[in-house]
């Protein structure tokens, strides 16, 4: 790996929850290539076959017997720039590649053809059996599709793409109001205290949550102090209303929340967790109730324009979606 990176402060760009969607396989014969990139991690099921075989949780070729290489094709969710790349081949023992390369291409007006030119963003690499392959790119091209290649044939479990979305800010005026945090406007969650039973980045997901596994929930705390997660906002704007979702969250509710907030200036996302005990209050500690929308205006502090915000939640549990409303600055 060139670089470190922390691919969980990125959003990942081939999630289906975004619409992102295997449109093509070479062969799909052992497992579907739609499991490729399911949200949620790979399992094994031990005495589960199919027509064809043993049910793999991925992508999986049958053996080639001639020249060539298989691949799939996926649209990403949302275009964006690629930071990192995760190959996961989590539970393929005996059947992984033996080496992957992935390329991807600009094409926001329908899907790839033949005529459409793909560019190397990942040279072939060595795959090992049951594990995640992470790779971080240097690359600030604008994608809406990448072809995983695998040689010559063989099982994935898993493609993240992480990256972070590109929005065409022309198109939303200064006075017009959105989510200034929702990842399809770039947010992302940077850091938190705890997300023992869910991801701090399902918070900025679209819709409400399916369940209690698609928000944030933190474990049960025994120490003094509280919970608490870092929002970088897709682009500096004012906030003048917060909706705290806790969909789902009936017993494990947070008993109350306030937001404080910032214009982060230089820096990179890893040192904003040490600056934001020292933020200007947004919001001051509000109540919350179990399974539902809690909107506050009121209650919003002008702060002018933020980059970043906190999210505090007493003393732990767990909420679906956090919305911060507001409008973009000069």
């Amino acid at each position: 790996m060139e670089k470190a990176l922390n691919f969980e402060q990125y959003v990942n760009l081939a999630d289906p929850k975004l619409g992102a969607e295997a449109i093509f396989a070479t062969d799909d014969f052992f497992a579907d290539k739609s499991r490729l990139i399911r949200t949620e991690a790979a399992e094994w099921k031990e005495d589960l076959y199919d027509d064809n075989g043993k049910w793999m949780d991925g992508w999986e070729s049958r053996r080639k017997r001639s020249e060539g290489y298989d691949f799939c094709v996926v649209r990403l969710g949302l275009a964006g720039t690629i930071a990192g790349l995760d190959i996961d081949t989590s539970f393929f023992t005996g059947n992984f590649p033996p080496s992957a390369s992935v390329d991807a291409c600009y094409s926001p007006h329908g899907e790839p053809s033949d005529s459409t030119e793909w560019q190397e963003i990942l040279s072939s690499q060595s795959l090992q059996g049951d594990s995640h392959h992470l790779h971080a790119l240097d690359n600030d091209q604008v994608f809406t599709h990448v072809r995983l290649n695998i040689y010559p044939d063989g099982g994935v479990a898993r493609l993240r793409v992480y990256g972070r979305p590109s929005v065409n800010w022309d198109q939303i005026g200064t006075g017009q109001e959105f989510d200034l945090a929702a990842v399809v406007n770039g947010g992302r969650a940077l850091a938190c205290s705890d997300e023992h039973f869910g991801k701090k980045s399902n918070i900025l997901g679209p819709g409400r949550g399916e369940n209690m596994g698609d928000g944030w929930e933190t474990a049960r705390r025994r120490t003094p102090g509280n919970d608490w997660v870092i929002v970088a906002l897709g682009r500096p704007g004012k906030i003048g209303k917060v909706v705290v979702d806790t969909a789902h969250f009936k017993g494990n509710f947070p008993d109350s929340c306030s937001i404080q907030a910032a214009y982060v200036q230089g820096g990179t996302d890893d040192q904003v967790e040490t600056q934001s005990l020292f933020w200007r209050e947004l919001m001051p500690s509000q109540k919350l109730s179990a399974h539902n929308i809690h909107e506050f205006v009121e209650q919003v502090n002008d702060l002018g324009a933020v980059t970043h915000v906190r999210l505090n939640i007493f003393p732990d549990g767990g909420i679906s979606r956090l919305r911060l409303f507001g409008f973009k600055s000069e």
